[in-house]
């Protein structure tokens, strides 16, 4: 669990609620429904607009990263590469053949099997690179949705606070509404930049480097798997491996 997004998030609804109370505005003033609907849903619309559904699925998949990020263990994905290498010596490459059958990872399973059926180490390499890129480039266009909510989000305040302006000119001939309706337009513009800046663009930064660390896990299998094709010795592997362990 990421307890620096929760931490966060508490911290970015203390920031906009503390400061409305401790500004003299109170919670009330920055409730305001047509500003809600023109900014929520506004963004909402603009972002289903540009996104493709593929996308969009992957993005509300991938969300819950945010707060409890994939299990990765490299340390033990070391020793498991380790122990493979040492099989290979010993029995041949068809000795890792029950290994792959029980390996849970499906991305190291698939280059256990690639070894066992005994293909190229070039070959090995450029197939298991080219589902690392794919998935890695799924991922991110996932985490590029919530980029784009926070590019939206506060035009779509900019929108609401003008149109609460143009309800304001309407109604000068009633001075005792002014007040409250500056007050109000300016209530949508609060939700555009505070929603971008606290949520959607942290979102999505860190759903992008939880995508890196994944790209980079992967890449330390790769590495391995090449390695046992090419008859290297254990322990150069794994020393080999520990730079990954830095990152």
């Amino acid at each position: 669990m990421d307890i620096l997004s929760f931490i966060g998030m508490l911290l970015a609804l203390l920031a906009i609620l503390g400061g409305s109370i401790a500004k003299g505005s109170g919670l009330a003033a920055l409730w305001n429904l047509a500003a809600f609907l023109i900014v929520g849903v506004g963004t909402v619309a603009a972002s289903l607009v540009q996104t493709r559904p593929g996308a969009m699925l992957r993005a509300m998949r991938i969300f819950p990263w945010v707060f409890r990020q994939p299990r990765l263990d490299p340390e033990a994905t070391i020793e498991r590469i380790v122990g493979w290498s040492q099989v290979a010596r010993k029995e041949g490459l068809l000795g890792l053949e029950s290994m792959a059958e029980e390996e849970t990872d499906a991305f190291a399973r698939k280059g256990l099997q690639l070894l066992v059926d005994g293909t190229e180490p070039e070959g090995i390499r450029t197939i298991l690179e080219v589902d690392m890129s794919t998935q890695e480039e799924y991922d991110t266009e996932g985490a590029k949705v919530f980029e784009g909510m926070g590019i939206y989000a506060p035009t779509m305040g900019i929108i609401g606070a003008v149109m609460g302006l143009m309800a304001v000119m309407q109604n000068l001939a009633d001075p005792s509404q002014l007040g409250s309706g500056i007050a109000a337009a300016f209530v949508a513009t609060i939700y555009g930049i505070s929603s971008a800046n606290l949520f959607f663009l942290p979102v999505s930064n860190k759903l992008k480097t939880t995508i890196k660390h994944q790209a980079a896990y992967r890449e330390m299998i790769i590495e391995g798997i090449i390695s046992i094709a090419e008859g290297e010795n254990p322990r150069n592997i794994e020393t080999k491996l520990q730079g990954y362990l830095q990152r």
